[in-house]
């Protein structure tokens, strides 16, 4: 259900990423691509020099010459520039607070990817439609009770999704025990990604 403008969510859904747990073995780009977009298994994202999936791996090397991984994907932010600059309102909130896509009213004109602060979508060289976090096979998980395809596919347990509205879901008792941030926030995006730092 897309939401009206000024309507609130009856969900929060955010993602929540623990950095400290993650073991950048990458099974939860490869369960992202094999659920939501089975035929890129073996094609590339150009832009992104990788497999082509709505979750972005980001390798650099820390000020005291560690190597470090992040991982990134749509933001699912509150304040989303990709939904005020589509110009065809093919962008929108669903009734979870997710940031969605209506294939039907999208032009491919690329505003969405190109106002993204995170840089967390690409375009399907078939479709030429601008994909993201979550697919529509992830959604209906979500749908059914489950948790997306990257959370259950991590070996780790580094990886959780859930509703900020429930005090007592599984994301909100990790974000009240832990120490977390969220990426670019001095954008004013609002995301719903949370970056768990450790105890």
């Amino acid at each position: 259900m897309r939401l009206r403008k000024g309507e609130k969510p009856t969900r929060r859904m955010a993602h929540v990423w623990d950095s400290s747990r993650c073991m950048a073995c990458g099974a939860c780009v490869m369960a992202c691509t094999s659920t939501n977009a089975p035929e890129m298994m073996h094609r590339e994202e150009k832009g992104w020099g990788g497999l082509a999936s709505n979750i972005r791996r980001i390798d650099s090397v820390t000020a005291q010459g560690r190597p470090q991984v992040t991982l990134v994907q749509c933001q699912h932010c509150e304040n989303a520039p990709c939904v005020s600059n589509c110009p065809f309102g093919a962008v929108y909130y669903d009734e979870d607070g997710l940031v969605r896509l209506d294939p039907r009213m999208c032009a491919g004109c690329s505003y969405c990817v190109t106002s993204c602060p995170y840089n967390v979508r690409w375009f399907h060289p078939d479709t030429g439609l601008p994909e993201k976090c979550m697919g529509e096979a992830c959604l209906e998980l979500v749908k059914d009770g489950l948790k997306p395809a990257c959370v259950q596919s991590c070996p780790a347990g580094a990886r959780d999704f859930g509703d900020l509205n429930d005090p007592q879901s599984t994301v909100s008792v990790l974000l009240r025990k832990k120490r977390s941030h969220r990426l670019l926030e001095h954008t004013g995006t609002e995301p719903k990604y949370f970056v768990v730092e450790g105890s």
